[in-house]
């Protein structure tokens, strides 16, 4: 599994309309073969950065399963108008994790 991170710099002045807009395109990318997971979170200190967490189930079910299909097509429709500037995206692997007790 790799999780996809992408810091989202949103213009200001659009930041609910993004989130509408969110709302309907994670149906997009959460129906794509190899998505797991899709969590948006939204940043405390800046009013317009959120933060993009994908699970897929491999590098290659992003980068060329999602990417290459026209969903991701209509997923850059509905949500890159929205960045400024565009998102630079990383994958990652887990190395270590801990669970905090309840």
């Amino acid at each position: 599994m790799v999780r996809e991170h992408a810091v989202l710099e949103v213009k200001l002045a659009e930041t609910e309309a993004f989130e509408n807009a969110f709302a309907t395109a994670i149906a997009i990318i959460s129906a794509s073969p190899g998505c797991r997971n899709v969590r948006l979170e939204h940043c405390v200190e800046q009013a317009n950065r959120y933060l993009l967490l994908v699970e897929w189930d491999s590098l290659e079910a992003h980068t060329q399963g999602f990417r290459g299909s026209p969903a991701y097509e209509e997923w850059r429709a509905r949500l890159h108008h929205f960045y400024e500037p565009m998102p630079t995206v990383e994958h990652y692997e887990a190395v270590l994790s801990s669970q905090a007790a309840s």
